[in-house]
C-alpha cells in the first residue's frame, strides 16, 4: 500500500537528498578536521573559522573548502607522507636485521668454523633456528 502512495521520482529525489546530505555531513567533518590540525594559525582564527561554519553550515563550509583547498591538499599529502614512514619504521623495527633463520645458521655456521662453539652447540642454534 506504502508503495502505491509514493512513487517512484519521490523515491529517487528522496534518496538524492539524503546521500547530499551525507556528503556535506562528510565535508564538514573533513573541514573541522582541517581546521584544528592547522599549525599555520592562530586558536582565534580557528575559533572563528568554527563558528563561521556552525553559524552558516552550507555558506561557511563552502568558503573554507574555497579558501583553503590548497592548504588542504598539502596538509593531507604530509600527513600520508607520515604515517608511510611511522608504518615503514615500525616494519624494518619488527623485521630486524637478521634475514631470518638462514642468516643465524649461517653464522652459527661461521662461529662453528672459527672453533668459537662446538658442533652441539651448533646443532642447538640451528635447530631453533628452523623451529622459529
Amino acid at each position: 500500500m506504502l508503495a502505491a502512495d509514493y512513487p517512484f521520482l519521490e523515491v529517487l529525489g528522496s534518496m538524492l537528498v539524503f546521500f547530499a546530505f551525507i556528503i556535506w555531513f562528510w565535508i564538514l567533518i573533513t573541514v573541522f578536521a582541517d581546521i584544528f590540525r592547522r599549525r599555520d594559525t592562530s586558536g582565534g582564527s580557528k575559533v572563528l573559522w568554527c563558528i563561521f561554519v556552525i553559524a552558516l553550515p552550507y555558506l561557511g563550509v563552502f568558503i573554507y573548502l574555497i579558501a583553503n583547498h590548497e592548504g588542504m591538499a598539502e596538509r593531507n599529502i604530509k600527513q600520508a607522507q607520515a604515517q608511510q614512514a611511522q608504518m615503514d619504521e615500525y616494519v624494518k623495527s619488527v623485521a630486524g636485521s637478521g634475514g631470518g633463520a638462514a642468516a643465524e645458521i649461517e653464522k652459527a655456521k661461521g662461529l662453528l668454523d672459527s672453533g668459537a662453539i662446538s658442533q652441539a652447540e651448533f646443532d642447538s642454534i640451528k635447530a631453533k633456528a628452523l623451529a622459529s
